[in-house]
Formats: structure tokens, sequence, C-alpha cells
């Protein structure tokens, strides 16, 4: 059977390129291989964002629409697998480079945030609703947020950036408070006959060990923290949702989630619609409405993206068998402040 078989290389590995395919030969052969042929193809180096279409509502098209995705729990920091120690990218970092390509291109006249996330840390999520509400002041671009899966805690945070906020009718939403784990597992040490001598400079240095019990004047200080992230977080919905009085916000803001028709009644989202809706609310903000329009992505040289709904970047390829990730906020015993919904840790 003849097989052909495709090899990338960067450009600037061409030069090799013909070593690389004698010594690829040369191993089939001695494999026993025959017939097999390798396909060189050269790729570029950079790993800069690259625009592509997904959306072509005509060939004379020339406005567009940017499409730009916020997947996953927002961190201000690259993604881990456990597994391989690989880095993936960093959700902060992504989120403000594709709004700067958005920003730099005339052409485009709209921004969709398309929000899949149950949020993340405190500061990401404030760091990507400013990177967001900047965005909007300095461009004058409309931007509208469509929530899929889950948009909730930081998700939310951050959607009440846009202009308009559309919800599927299946989102979960809401999530709206703060939370911080800090387990501990004095008991357990004890009847493993287990201690632990720390050597502080004041009282509250090792305050939240997981090797003791907590005391009041530490959990005083600790809820203190998360009451001035949670007046924070109502401020930022204050000021995205300006027609939701106060006191029915306090009431609402007591960390449980809606599905998105519930999130419509409350006055949380705008409207009830799918992705397709939101890029129509995001051409008629522009004044594009009766115009054909180009809708755009953004990723990384040769991630696939072949719809509204694909990820722009993807993480590098895995080899390994059992690709486990979980966010260092799992792995990583040091404490906090989240604006997470993460039901049933």
């Amino acid at each position: 059977m003849h097989h052909t078989w495709p090899i990338q290389l960067p450009a600037a590995g061409r030069c090799g390129a013909a070593a690389l395919v004698i010594l690829a030969v040369f191993t089939a052969a001695l494999t026993g291989c025959q017939g097999t042929s390798f396909l060189v193809t050269p790729v570029r180096v950079t790993q800069g964002l690259e625009e592509r279409v997904i959306i072509r509502e005509s060939a004379w098209a020339n406005n567009k629409i940017a499409l730009i995705d916020v997947d996953g729990v927002l961190e201000n920091q690259r993604e881990r697998m456990v597994v391989t120690g690989a880095r993936g990218e960093n959700p902060v970092a992504l989120f403000k480079e594709k709004l700067d390509k958005a920003a730099r291109d005339q052409r485009v006249r709209a921004v969709v945030v398309r929000i899949n996330s149950p949020g993340g840390t405190v500061t990401a999520s404030d760091l990507m609703h400013t990177e967001l509400r900047d965005f909007r002041a300095r461009t004058d671009k409309p931007v509208v947020a469509s929530m899929l899966d889950v948009a909730a805690s930081g998700g939310y945070y951050l959607a009440c950036a846009a202009d308009r906020i559309f919800a599927h009718p299946t989102t979960i939403t809401g999530s709206i408070g703060v939370v911080m784990l800090l387990p501990e597992f004095s008991g357990t040490m004890q009847k493993l006959g287990i201690g632990m001598r720390t050597f502080k400079s004041g009282d509250m240095k090792d305050a939240g060990s997981i090797f003791r019990e907590m005391t009041p004047e530490e959990r005083a200080v600790f809820q203190r923290l998360i009451m001035g992230m949670y007046e924070r977080f109502l401020a930022v919905v204050r000021q995205g949702r300006p027609d939701l009085p106060p006191e029915r916000l306090v009431a609402l803001a007591d960390g449980r989630v809606y599905l998105g028709p519930e999130a419509r009644e409350h006055g949380l989202v705008d409207d009830i619609g799918t992705i397709q809706d939101a890029l129509v609310a995001a051409k008629e903000a522009a004044g594009l409405a009766d115009k054909k329009v180009l809708v755009v992505q953004y990723g990384r040289p040769l991630s696939h993206r072949p719809n509204v709904y694909a990820r722009g970047s993807e993480p590098a390829p895995q080899v390994n068998v059992v690709n486990l990730n979980l966010p260092d906020w799992l792995s990583d015993p040091a404490p906090r402040l989240m604006y997470l919904w993460a039901p049933g840790w």
C-alpha cells in the first residue's frame, strides 16, 4: 500500500528539508516499508495571531465583525498540563492581543465576545473586564457579549463590559460573588502523629495555614477581603446594568446561578438568542444591518477554525495517552480570591 505522510517544517528549516527526507527514507528502508513517500510543507515560524474568515456573506463584502472567543477558567498565567507540564496560552494576554488586533483593523466595525467560562481569579476577571471596557472607549466600536454554556461569576463580570448581552436559552449565568477555599489538615495530621513547626515575624504571617485551625481574627481578615472584592463585583454590575435597581441587584447577588431566560427576567442580560442573533445585533449596532459583512476570528497559525463555535487558539498537540489538565488554582496550595462558579468542590 502506498502511504503519504505530511511533514511540516518551519520556513527557517527549509535548508535541512532534504536531509530530513533522506533520513526518513532511510528509516523506512530499515523497517521494510516500501512505496512510502513524504510530503514536506514549509510553514511560517511566527506565532502571531492570524485572521480567518468564518462567515462570508458576500464575495464583495468589505466590513468585518470580529468574533473573539473567551473559553475556560480565567487566569493571568499560562494554562498548565499536569501530566506533561506543558504550558498553554495566558487567557488575559491572549484576550488583549485579540482586542488590539481588532482595534487596529479599520474594517472591523463591531466585536462579538463569545463567552464560555465559569469565571476565574478576581484579578484576571477584572483585567479582562477593564481591557474590554477600554477597547470600547478608545475605538467606539460596539461590543456584544454572547454567552454559551456557562458565563458565570467572572464570565458574567466580563460580559458586563459589553454594550449588549445575549444569553442562550440554556446558558448558566449569574453566580455573582467571591469565594476562597482554604483546606485544613490539622485533624489528619494529629491522627498520623505529624506536626508542623512554624517560625513567623507576626501573628498573621501564616494566616490560613492548612496545618492548624483558623483563629477568629484570621477569619475576620479573610472575610474583609472577600467582602471588598464582592463590593467591586457589585459596582461592575451596576455600571454595566444601570437600569437594575441596587436593592434588586443585592438580592440577586447571593452566589446563585440562573438560566438565560431567568437572567433576562431579572435584568442581568438584555436578550435571549444564539450567537447568530448576537452577530446580527452587532451588525445593527455598527450601522451595517443592510450590508453584507465578513465574520472573522483570530488564532495562532495552523489552528483550525471552521465556524463560529470553534476556539481561536488551541493548545499544542499532546502526545501522552492520558491528558489530565487541572488549573493552577486547584494544584497550587496558595489561597486565591475567585470570581468562579465551581459546584462540587
